[in-house]
């Protein structure tokens, strides 16, 4: 298999910005809002700063504030009761289901009371939480979908973003779709928010009307480089999926034959599409340990994430203490995130699951006993387009943290084992196939 020599790609679209000097939304925008939109089906897609700004957005243009209240589950990444802290409303935590980590509807139903305005769904880990039995039994509270690890996942045929009534992504750097700074994005099917998400971006200046503001908006606006990088690179996106999707199914073989005993991700539902932006195993005992070991051993991990969010000490004044969501607790205690990203060599894939069924180091021992540290194959560049835009050589204590988690000769291995994207870096020539690519180029 080989890559396209995406970076020509890449300063075509920069020049063209460039040239065009129009820096901040612009036609390039509005084309890249035209294309994601038509990726994810769905009428409208609103290019924003970044996804805790789309979150934020999403909840200001459905007149979410004060005295208010948003159901969301109690494991996820702070931002998303953060936006709702941000708009004066309270965060109503509801714990998991304990096989897919998603929000447990159930729960979240049975918490719905008199100030109840919205749910926030999060689609965690590239799997889409289940929407339409929420969306069925409370008709008359909308659906916020936090899609920020979720692009191009799928649920009985339909998108991430377009399961409820409004969609948020974000186009940080370690994301699937990964832009070269921070970027978001709000999609909707109601013609009247997506126009009310357009004004409130711009500071609350009604569309095509200069300097009259109906609104309290902000500064939400997504930059035209963004969007140009943005375009070139959803072109490659299933591609880059695919890829992923062939390592998680090549982890679940590995671990069935040499780990059986592993608590893997729940497998992907029938109708459903996974896009595995982490692929998050269970350890049941002394996780941190087995963390030290893999880094001792070159494999780079990522915790995701090591605190619930209703014992993080900014949500205090809600009131929660530990044993509250007892599901959530467990998984910030035992996931581990293992390296996924599309270039990652099936010899890389074998020497994870090889050094996790291994026995532990011996008690008083190094992590990795005495064995000397083996770095894993190393993959083609291809990585975060942050490489491409900098073009210069690792320092030596980013090389050492290299291995896994960008491979050893990679130049920006930065995103707890999430190297991302794939460019080449510094060069146009597409690079050849990694070793053993073709073992798992597809699930």
């Amino acid at each position: 298999m080989r890559i396209l020599p995406i970076p020509p790609e890449l300063d075509a679209a920069v020049q063209r910005v460039l040239a065009s000097q129009e820096l901040i939304l612009g036609p390039e925008v509005a084309a890249f809002e035209h294309e994601i939109a038509a990726y994810l089906g769905t009428p409208h897609a609103i290019g924003v700063s970044n996804g805790t700004d789309a979150l934020i957005l999403a909840l200001m243009a459905l007149g979410i504030g004060p005295g208010d209240e948003v159901v969301t589950p109690a494991y996820s990444f702070f931002a998303t009761p953060e936006a709702i802290v941000r708009c004066g409303a309270r965060p109503v935590f509801v714990d998991i289901d304990p096989a897919t980590m998603q929000m447990d509807i159930d729960q979240a139903l049975a918490r719905i009371g008199p100030r109840t305005r919205a749910f926030c769904v999060v689609h965690l880990f590239g799997r889409c939480c289940p929407v339409r039995p929420l969306r069925a039994a409370a008709p008359q509270l909308p659906v916020i979908e936090d899609a920020a690890q979720a692009i191009g996942a799928e649920l009985d045929g339909v998108r991430a973003g377009a399961l409820g009534q409004v969609g948020c992504f974000s186009f940080f750097p370690s994301k699937n779709l990964g832009c070269l700074g921070d970027g978001g994005l709000v999609t909707t099917a109601d013609a009247t928010l997506a126009t009310q998400v357009r004004a409130l971006r711009v500071h609350g200046q009604a569309e095509g009307r200069r300097h009259e503001h109906t609104l309290i908006g902000g500064n939400f606006r997504l930059d035209a480089l963004q969007a140009a990088v943005l375009r070139v690179k959803l072109r490659h996106l299933d591609h880059w999926t695919a890829r992923r999707s062939a390592n998680a199914a090549r982890y679940r073989k590995l671990f069935a034959a040499a780990a059986p005993q592993v608590l893997l991700p729940a497998a992907t539902a029938p109708g459903a599409r996974d896009v595995h932006n982490q692929f998050v195993i269970r350890v049941a005992h002394d996780r941190d340990a087995l963390r030290e070991h893999l880094a001792a051993r070159g494999i780079g991990t990522g915790l995701y994430y090591p605190r619930p969010l209703h014992l993080q000490p900014a949500l205090a004044h809600l009131g929660h203490r530990a044993g509250d969501f007892p599901h959530a607790e467990r998984a910030a205690a035992t996931s581990l995130a293992l390296p996924v990203f599309p270039e990652l060599p099936a010899a890389a894939l074998e020497e994870v699951v090889a050094e996790i069924a291994a026995p532990p180091p011996a008690a008083g021992g190094r992590p990795g006993g005495d064995r000397a540290k083996r770095p894993l194959p190393s993959a083609p560049l291809e990585n975060n387009s942050i490489n491409w835009a900098l073009r210069r050589p690792p320092g030596k204590a980013q090389r050492r943290r290299n291995t896994v988690a960008g491979a050893a000769s990679s130049p920006a291995g930065w995103i707890d084992g999430q190297m991302d994207e794939l460019f080449p870096s510094g060069s146009s020539t597409p690079p050849g196939p990694a070793p053993g690519s073709e073992r798992h180029s597809r699930p």
